[in-house]
C-alpha cells in the first residue's frame, strides 16, 4: 500500500493549522490510534476460514447497502434489504426504484470486494465508472458509468461542482492527487478524502454519494480497516460535515474526518462481536474529550 503514513506530516498540520483546529486534530490522532488498536485486535483473529470471511462480507454488504441507500431517501428497511439481497424477494408497496437501488448497490459492493483483493492497486477512473455503472444501470442505463453532460447543484449548500466540460480534467486530477497522497496520510484519512474528493467533483448525474461511499470503503478494506457504515440517524451530521469541508471561506475537513473515523471504529466493534473478540478498548480518552463531546451535543440541540 505504499509507504507507511508519517506522523510527522500530522504534527506539521498541528503547528501550522488554525488555532481552532488544534483540539480537533488531537481528537483525530486519538481516533486513528483507537482504530489502529481495533485493527490489530481483529488481525490477531486472522486468517479467517472461508465461511467466516463470507459471513462477514454478507453481513456488511447488507448493512452498507441499507444505510447508504437510506441516507439518500430509500425506504427499504434493513430486513427488506436483507431479504432482497439474499433471496431476491420483494415486498409490495415500495417504489420499484428502491429495489433497483438495493440490487445495484449489492452488485457494486461485490465488485468493490473484488478490487480490494489487490491491496496495492491504485485508484483509477475505470474503477470509479464501473462502480457507478453497476449501481446505477437499472435506474438509468444510458448515464450509468458515464460522466455527466449537465450542470448539477447540491441542495442546501453554496458549493457548486465543476461544469460538465471540466469534469474529465477534474477527475483526472482527483485520481492523480489521491494516488500521490496514498501512504502519506493515515489510511482512514486517505479513505475519507477519497470520498470527499469524488463528492466535490460530482462526476455523475446521480448516485455520486453512494459511489463515493463505496470508493471510500474500497480504500479502507485495502488498508485492512474493514468498512465505514454511516448510519441513517447520522445523516444530518454527515451532510453538515461535508458542507463544512466545502465552504468557500475557512473550509474545515476535521468534522468529516472525525465522523468517518467514528464510523470505522463502530464497524470494527461489530467485527469484534461477530468474531467473539473483546470489544472494550483500554485507551484513555483525551483530557478534554468528555467536555468536547458534551459541548458537541449542546451545539446539535440548538
Amino acid at each position: 500500500m505504499g509507504a507507511a503514513w508519517d506522523t510527522k506530516v500530522k504534527l506539521t498540520v498541528f503547528i501550522i493549522g488554525r488555532a481552532g483546529d488544534v483540539v480537533q486534530n488531537e481528537e483525530l490522532t486519538w481516533l486513528y490510534a483507537k482504530a489502529d488498536r481495533y485493527k490489530a485486535k481483529i488481525d490477531s483473529a486472522r486468517p479467517l476460514t472461508e465461511r467466516e470471511a463470507k459471513n462477514l462480507d454478507d453481513y456488511f454488504k447488507i448493512g452498507l447497502t441499507f444505510s447508504s441507500n437510506a441516507i439518500e431517501g430509500n425506504t427499504l428497511t434493513l430486513t427488506e434489504t436483507k431479504v432482497l439481497l439474499e433471496d431476491g424477494l420483494t415486498v409490495g408497496g415500495k417504489p420499484i426504484r428502491d429495489y433497483y437501488e438495493a440490487t445495484g448497490h449489492g452488485k457494486a459492493y461485490d465488485y468493490m470486494l473484488t478490487l480490494a483483493k489487490d491491496r496495492t492497486a491504485l485508484l483509477t477512473q475505470d474503477q470509479i465508472q464501473k462502480l457507478h455503472k453497476l449501481f446505477y444501470a437499472l435506474m438509468d442505463a444510458e448515464n450509468a458509468g458515464t460522466y455527466r453532460t449537465e450542470r448539477v447543484f447540491i441542495t442546501g449548500t453554496e458549493y457548486t461542482p465543476p461544469p460538465p466540460a471540466k469534469v474529465p480534467a477534474a477527475m483526472q486530477k482527483f485520481v492523480a492527487d489521491m494516488n500521490s497522497q496514498r501512504g502519506l496520510l493515515h489510511p482512514i484519512e486517505y479513505a475519507a478524502l477519497v470520498h470527499k474528493g469524488l463528492v466535490d467533483v460530482h462526476p455523475f448525474i446521480d448516485g455520486n454519494g453512494r459511489t463515493a461511499r463505496l470508493l471510500m470503503n474500497l480504500a479502507l478494506i485495502q488498508a485492512g480497516y474493514g468498512i465505514a457504515i454511516i448510519p441513517p440517524v447520522s445523516r444530518g451530521e454527515y451532510i453538515d460535515a461535508l458542507r463544512a469541508s466545502q465552504r468557500a471561506i475557512n473550509p474545515d475537513n476535521a468534522p468529516f474526518l472525525s465522523l468517518i473515523a467514528d464510523c470505522v471504529i463502530e464497524t470494527q466493534k461489530d467485527y469484534c462481536r461477530l468474531l467473539g473478540l473483546p470489544v472494550r478498548d483500554s485507551v484513555v480518552e483525551l483530557p478534554d474529550q468528555s467536555a468536547a463531546k458534551a459541548q458537541k451535543a449542546k451545539d446539535q440541540e440548538r
